[in-house]
């Protein structure tokens, strides 16, 4: 099985920068399921339906999350809403009463494959429950439907426990990847384990700036130390940042590769 994953698309440009080179890497890549992270659409702070359907109509099937997602009035209606639910996958390391769901099992063909989400602990929001400890219990929920293939969208700011995290995986799941930081690590490897690892994706978004955002304000900001509104330019040259993932016999990885591509938005 062949998988594309985009990282975190931010804002209009890098949503314009997806829809514009998804036609060819389909043709490239020939995936039979496309993941990307969602949290930075609309504006780079959460999602709206508009950004989503557009996505969707795209051909992108799955979306995995993390903090920001919260960040627009209507996501518990989003998240509720049929269109949806079996689309977004919010981080599971939330707590329960959290509205949306931390995993998703799906049939691809003949395989089925759990998609899931967690937020990192280390430099971001606290969370009372463990992602390592919440992989168990996820793992053992869902041992009856015999998942062929896990993937993982580590959403966080340390590398250290993003690389942690993909060693505790190693063997138990397809593929562990890392969203959040915006920038790509190019530490891509298959671990021993058999799991498709790296530290972070990357962006797809505004490419001359600051993590997708225009960089005279967050200049000041680290001059001044004084609080900035984050710019998000709607056109200009965009890079896209994705994983191509291949996934063979008892779900191990066998090849991951990065791809980015470069493009202008008008």
């Amino acid at each position: 099985m062949k998988i594309l994953v985009f990282g975190d698309i931010v804002g209009r440009i890098g949503r314009e920068a997806v829809i514009a080179t998804l036609p060819g890497l389909r043709i490239q890549t020939k995936p039979d399921l496309i993941i990307a992270n969602c949290e930075n659409l609309a504006g780079g702070r959460g999602v709206t339906e508009r950004t989503l359907d557009q996505l969707i109509e795209s051909g992108i099937d799955i979306f995995t999350s993390g903090n920001h997602l919260w960040d627009r009035d209507r996501i518990i209606e989003i998240l509720s809403n049929e269109r949806y639910t079996d689309r977004i996958v919010r981080p599971a390391n939330y707590p329960s009463s959290t509205p949306g769901c931390g995993w998703i099992l799906l049939t691809v063909g003949v395989e089925k494959v759990l998609v899931v989400n967690f937020l990192g602990r280390v430099f971001s929001e606290t969370l009372t429950d463990n992602p390592f400890i919440t992989l168990d219990k996820i793992l053992a929920e869902t041992a009856a439907e015999r998942p062929n293939i896990v993937l993982v969208d580590f959403h966080g700011e340390a590398t250290s426990e993003k690389i942690a995290f993909g060693w505790y995986a190693d063997g138990r799941t397809s593929a562990v990847w890392g969203t959040h930081t915006h920038v790509p690590t190019r530490d891509e490897r298959v671990l021993p384990g058999g799991t498709a690892y790296i530290t972070d994706i990357g962006m797809s978004g505004f490419r001359d700036g600051v993590i997708g955002v225009e960089c005279e304000p967050v200049l000041r900001n680290f001059i001044d130390q004084l609080p900035v509104r984050h710019n998000v330019p709607s056109s200009g040259e965009a890079i896209v940042n994705a994983l191509l993932l291949t996934i063979e016999k008892q779900g191990r990885a066998t090849a991951i590769e990065h791809l980015q591509k470069i493009i202008t938005i008008d």
